[in-house]
């Protein structure tokens, strides 16, 4: 087959015709084609990786690079000009668009702040939060918008006291957020939302770097002056990191995790008999939803033999994780959600030497907003059937934008 051969199924991204599954072309590639070349809305070539296998692969391929500002990265928007590409992208060459050796010396930067050790000497202050807003949600009646009652506030402020940034700014960064991850903000919107949520962060690292204080970025700096690793506007794109990642995603998923086990109420049940349970049922909602489907997007530096197929240097390549993760020679009966499934070799949070650095605080959270949440209202229902909710297809990271519960 040729190597430049466009495979016609529909055009990326495929929409999902139920909110609680992967699109169907995603079955069809991967049992005719696991490796297929594509066209994106941009006009960039990509090469779709749904097998399991196949997707691991090629996130441990040390020639495919995670370089954003690559003119052949598989961005869904176009952006012609290299320097509105740079800024927009200055964030993420803070450390996710960067590939060893350089990535992994400032990850070493990072890391210490996420071990299954620190993270769990913040599970009571994570547990003070997620029971203060589920009072604040009794308090006001029988019905809420989880969402913004418990999905978002949760993660939001628990990164904001980690990193040291003022809760009370969290609308700001919010906002700025929300327009760069939407696949529907134009390039000038998106220009003006990083151009504000940097000069906002240049600030407070400024303020950090005469008092570091005793948080996450007070910490990197301290560090970094020993190092030397970082120059202050670095500093400041992977303040704007941490904080665009590190909310979001665990917001999103809270939202779709109390769906998936209203859904499945025997599975809930088994959770509610036996906490013990909560880490490998986070796991199989990870695996369940995949909400960063597009999160192993990657750009070939060399020709790359992958599945027979040959993807040549400078073509985009996605390792769609969501697909992946529904692959049945990995998970078997990948839509039954099973929350006793062996789901270690998910890869909700990637794979490889970009696998995110921030999972296990994710995870600690999710655990203890689901747990508490259904221990403390048991009556928990949707106000509207699951069908019926607002999903966010037009974002990178999938998710509700409202979820009514009654109780």
């Amino acid at each position: 087959m040729s190597e430049v051969e466009t495979t016609e199924i529909h055009s990326y991204p495929m929409a999902r015709s139920c909110p609680l599954r992967p699109p169907g072309e995603y079955e069809q590639l991967r049992e005719a084609r696991p490796v297929a070349r594509h066209m994106l809305p941009s006009g960039r070539p990509v090469w779709l990786i749904t097998s399991h296998e196949l997707a691991r692969r090629a996130l441990a391929d040390p020639r495919i690079s995670s370089d954003r500002t690559h003119p052949g990265f598989p961005l869904p928007y176009p952006i012609e000009d290299p320097e509105a590409l740079r800024g927009l992208f200055r964030f993420s060459q803070s450390l996710i668009g960067l590939d060893p050796p350089e990535h992994t010396v400032r990850r070493r930067l990072i890391i210490p702040e996420f071990t299954v050790k620190r993270v769990q000497k913040l599970r009571p202050r994570i547990e003070e939060i997620v029971n203060a807003r589920i009072d604040e949600m009794l308090a006001q009646g029988s019905e809420a918008d989880l969402v913004q009652s418990l999905a978002l506030p949760v993660p939001s402020l628990a990164l904001c006291e980690l990193l040291g940034v003022p809760y009370t700014d969290r609308d700001f960064f919010e906002s700025r957020t929300k327009v760069q991850i939407n696949h529907n903000s134009s390039l000038e919107e998106r220009q003006k939302a990083n151009s504000e949520l940097m000069s906002y962060l240049d600030k407070l690292v400024a303020t950090k770097e005469v008092e570091p204080g005793d948080d996450l970025l007070g910490r990197l700096i301290v560090k970094n002056r020993e190092a030397g690793t970082l120059e202050h506007g670095e500093v400041v794109a992977l303040a704007a990191l941490l904080l665009i990642a590190g909310y979001e995603t665990t917001a999103n998923m809270i939202g779709l995790g109390v769906v998936g086990l209203l859904e499945n109420p025997g599975q809930l049940a088994s959770l509610m008999a036996d906490p013990s349970l909560a880490s490998q049922a986070v796991d199989e909602l990870l695996r369940y939803f995949s909400i960063s489907d597009t999160g192993g997007s990657r750009v070939a530096l060399a020709d790359v033999e992958i599945g027979g197929e040959t993807i040549p240097a400078g073509e985009g390549v996605m390792a769609l994780s969501l697909a992946g993760n529904w692959d049945p020679a990995a998970f078997p009966a990948p839509e039954k959600l099973d929350i006793k499934r062996d789901v270690r070799q998910h890869m909700a949070f990637g794979h490889g030497p970009h696998q995110c650095i921030g999972q296990n605080l994710a995870k600690m959270e999710l655990e203890v907003t689901l747990t508490t949440l259904f221990r403390r209202i048991p009556t928990l229902r949707l106000a509207v059937p699951a069908g019926e909710l607002p999903y966010k297809g037009d974002a990178n990271t999938y998710g509700v934008y409202e979820l009514p519960v009654v109780w």
